[in-house]
């Protein structure tokens, strides 16, 4: 287990003892505090009993930022978002991120109790992560994000998550990730043989009502 200031985050308890758990990442330059209201905005069933997790990215420079130090899972070398990505940075992330799963575990929250989700890359690091790993999850929720290490995930991938629920949703104005990116992750998970609930709303790098709407039926239906 990593100490404990590398698993910083906002967490927000329900009234009864825990008995699920979603771990959401923020997306570049912002924190955990960043979604943080959708814990309530979401009105979750109360006894889903889900305990929301926001943690916080380090903070390191970011080379398409011109090497500005931000909250971020991993660096960002080029605009095109489908080449180059930071190998060491998405896996260190993700070792983060199973070592949340970890700590949820220890807390009581079985596996199959647990979502794993994020926006941009934070998204993207939550289907990195979630597709690997050796214990079922609940499901998987990617907004406005896409693949990274794309053609790793066949070799790499985990037979305990084949059949886990994905949640994916992406805006068709997005200028900062591509709806197109969104699209060819849908198409490769597809094409592996994974569940795909996918919708497209006309908005830009965001998150929209209806967006949330879907989220909270995902969420009951997944953690029930």
């Amino acid at each position: 287990m990593r100490p404990m200031d590398d698993l910083r985050a906002v967490e927000i308890e329900p009234d009864e003892p825990a008995r699920s758990a979603v771990i959401w990442l923020h997306g570049l330059g912002a924190d955990g505090h960043d979604f943080a209201p959708i814990a309530t905005q979401l009105n979750l069933p109360p006894e889903l009993r889900v305990r929301w997790v926001f943690p916080h990215a380090p903070a390191i420079p970011v080379t398409i930022n011109g090497g500005l130090v931000m909250p971020a899972w991993y660096d960002i070398a080029e605009v095109d978002l489908e080449r180059r990505h930071d190998a060491p940075g998405v896996r260190a992330s993700a070792a983060r991120l199973r070592d949340l799963i970890a700590r949820e575990r220890a807390r009581g929250v079985a596996s199959e109790q647990i979502v794993l989700g994020g926006f941009s890359q934070g998204g993207a690091v939550a289907l990195f992560a979630a597709l690997r790993h050796e214990e079922p999850l609940a499901g998987v929720v990617a907004f406005s994000t896409y693949l990274v290490l794309p053609e790793t995930l066949e070799q790499e991938r985990h037979a305990a998550n084949r059949a886990t629920k994905i949640l994916q949703a992406h805006g068709s104005l997005d200028d900062v990730v591509p709806p197109a990116r969104g699209a060819a992750a849908r198409d490769t998970l597809e094409r592996l043989g994974y569940a795909v609930e996918f919708h497209e709303y006309k908005m830009e790098h965001s998150v929209c009502l209806e967006q949330l709407r879907a989220l909270r039926q995902f969420l009951t239906d997944a953690l029930r």
